[in-house]
């Protein structure tokens, strides 16, 4: 439904990812390496209450930071933040986000709001960005570690993406195949990016990586472990470290003392040819020792996902490119009925598989789960095995 209330490069800014795409192929494809092994018991007062950061969440999910969230449907950010507040989740603000943060607060009071920052080595602009933030009433930071540089995203350039969208006759065909979407968007306020407080160009901007350089107006650089203890110490709460898939990166955040880590490849649209999340979770569960909690993210599209996810150790599950289907396709009602698909498949996934609360599934996750690696050496095993009974039957040497 999205792809047919969007035009064509609004919706391939969503579904596409860096270069080859192999990225965010792969982080679909790891999920089904992996098998479940159901046990027998009581599945009586199933819940999919948990705690993340300290405080309470529905379920073991929450809506993951989108830049540009109002191309795709006029109410945008807020929409999908009534939606989290409804269904009791954590919602992520990009710092690229469409909507001023405040904004967002003021419409969704209750709501537990994390904001995406995108760190800089400018103290004056970090120190007024998080001043800023806090005002604002939000609980945590989710600070980027992936974004050193930015990725070819061939299906913009091919394109012509921009943002806001320049009109031009590709832009005009576009509008006119999809009438809902161009009259939203021409009622709405202009496309801007309020939460950045750096001056940027006004008018659209070719999509490219300079025009996201451009967009964070040279200010928003690379920053090392002292840059993020230097984080740590001006911001009063928790701080999530996005972007983390290596396991030595993550027991080094652990050891400073950092809150979370969400481990994830920046849904494919970074670099290309990276590990998946999943394919790196049980690793970084070991070299962060319980001593932080752990967020994924990254090919999430059924409540099964999220199963397999809590099995393998992560804590919660983030999804950006499934809400933002629901939220093209009916704006709020569309991020709720994606969030309550999420849940009844989580519940019955959970049902079948014998756990009723998240705590059980995660303290006998690996008992529940097995990847196909493992199936296939235990075969081969059996196979020898077998073939060593019939040898010695046969008397053979």
């Amino acid at each position: 439904m999205a792809a047919k209330a969007l035009p064509k490069s609004i919706f391939d800014y969503i579904e596409g990812g860096g270069e080859d795409e192999a990225s965010m192929r792969r982080n679909i494809a790891s999920f089904n390496d992996w098998s479940f092994m159901p046990k027998w018991g009581s599945v009586e007062n199933l819940s999919l209450a948990t705690t993340i950061l300290g405080g309470p969440s529905a379920m073991p999910l929450m809506l993951s930071p989108t830049g540009g969230t109002r191309l795709f449907h006029p109410q945008g950010e807020i929409a999908a933040a009534r939606a989290a507040l409804a269904a009791g989740v954590p919602y992520g603000l990009a710092h690229l986000s469409t909507t001023p943060m405040e904004h967002v607060a003021e419409a969704t009071p209750g709501l537990r709001r994390w904001f995406n920052l995108e760190p800089t080595n400018d103290k004056v602009m970090l120190q007024a960005v998080l001043d800023r933030v806090s005002n604002a009433g939000y609980e945590a930071l989710i600070v980027n570690l992936d974004c050193r540089d930015v990725g070819h995203r061939e299906r913009d350039y091919h394109n012509g993406f921009t943002a806001p969208p320049s009109i031009k006759p590709k832009t005009v065909f576009e509008g006119a195949l999809r009438p809902r979407w161009a009259l939203g968007f021409l009622a709405s306020d202009a496309i801007a990016f309020p939460n950045l407080d750096a001056e940027i160009p006004q008018g659209p901007l070719s999509s490219t990586p300079d025009m996201w350089r451009t967009l964070l107006a040279g200010s928003y650089e690379p920053t090392d472990w002292s840059d993020l203890e230097d984080i740590r110490t001006r911001w009063n709460g928790p701080i999530i470290l996005k972007g983390c898939v290596n396991p030595k990166d993550a027991a080094i955040a652990a050891s400073m003392g950092f809150d979370a880590i969400q481990v994830s490849n920046h849904g494919g649209r970074q670099l290309d040819h990276m590990v998946s999340p999943m394919d790196v979770l049980p690793e970084m569960g070991e070299a962060t020792a319980g001593r932080m909690e752990i967020i994924v993210d990254g090919g999430i599209r059924r409540g099964s996902d999220v199963i397999k996810a809590l099995a393998l150790g992560a804590d919660v599950c983030a999804i950006g490119r499934p809400y933002l289907y629901g939220l093209a396709a009916a704006g709020e009602a569309g991020v709720s009925h994606v969030l309550k698909l999420f849940k009844a498949e989580m519940c019955r996934t959970m049902a079948l598989l014998g756990v009723t609360t998240i705590a059980e599934l995660k303290e006998g996750g690996r008992e529940l789960i097995r990847h196909h690696s493992e199936t296939f050496v235990r075969v081969a095993a059996a196979s020898d095995l077998d073939s060593q009974r019939s040898l010695a039957e046969l008397g053979t040497p």
